[in-house]
C-alpha cells in the first residue's frame, strides 16, 4: 500500500511539473516593466491565432514544447500580439497590436521579434535584437536560431 501511495504521489508531482504554464503577456507596457525588472529581452509573437496555419504549426511544434518552456522561462519575457479574424478582441488590445505591427513593420505571420524596451516620458523606445518566424526542425532547430539572437557570439 505504501508503494502505491508513493507512486501516486510521484505521478502527481511529475504531471504538475510538466504542466508548468508559461506566462504570455498581452499588455506590452506590463511586459516592458517585467522585462526591465528581470533584465530579460521580450519575445514578441505576432500571430493570427485563429487563421494562420504557420502560426498554429509554430505553436504546436515549438512554443508548446517542454524544451521551449524551459528556454523561455530562463531567457525571455513572452508577449503575444494576436491578429485574429474570428475571435473578438478588446478595442484597446486591437489598437495596441496594430500600433506595434506598424512600429515593427510586420508584414507576415508568424513573426517573432526579440527586443528590449524602456518607457521614458510616456514614450516607449524599442531596441531590436533580431527576428525569426517558423523554422523547420522542431524545438531544437528553432531554439538554435532564437539563442543566436538573444545570446549573440562576440567576435
Amino acid at each position: 500500500m505504501k508503494k502505491i501511495f508513493l507512486l501516486a504521489l510521484f505521478m502527481v508531482g511529475a504531471f504538475t511539473s510538466q504542466a508548468q504554464e508559461l506566462k504570455w503577456y498581452t499588455d506590452v507596457k506590463e511586459a516592458i516593466t517585467i522585462s526591465n525588472k528581470e533584465n530579460k529581452p521580450m519575445l514578441l509573437f505576432f500571430t493570427g491565432s485563429d487563421w494562420c496555419g504557420w502560426c498554429i504549426r509554430l505553436q504546436n511544434e515549438v512554443l508548446k514544447t517542454p524544451e521551449f518552456t524551459k528556454w523561455a522561462s530562463d531567457n525571455v519575457i513572452l508577449v503575444e500580439l494576436d491578429y485574429p479574424r474570428r475571435t473578438p478582441q478588446a478595442p484597446e488590445l486591437k489598437s495596441q497590436n496594430n500600433e506595434l505591427q506598424q512600429a515593427f513593420g510586420i508584414q507576415g505571420f508568424p513573426t517573432i521579434y526579440f527586443t528590449s524596451a524602456e518607457a521614458k516620458d510616456g514614450k516607449v523606445n524599442f531596441k531590436g535584437l533580431g527576428q525569426t518566424g517558423y523554422v523547420a526542425g522542431g524545438p531544437s532547430a528553432w531554439l538554435v536560431v532564437a539563442d543566436g539572437i538573444v545570446h549573440p557570439k562576440k567576435s
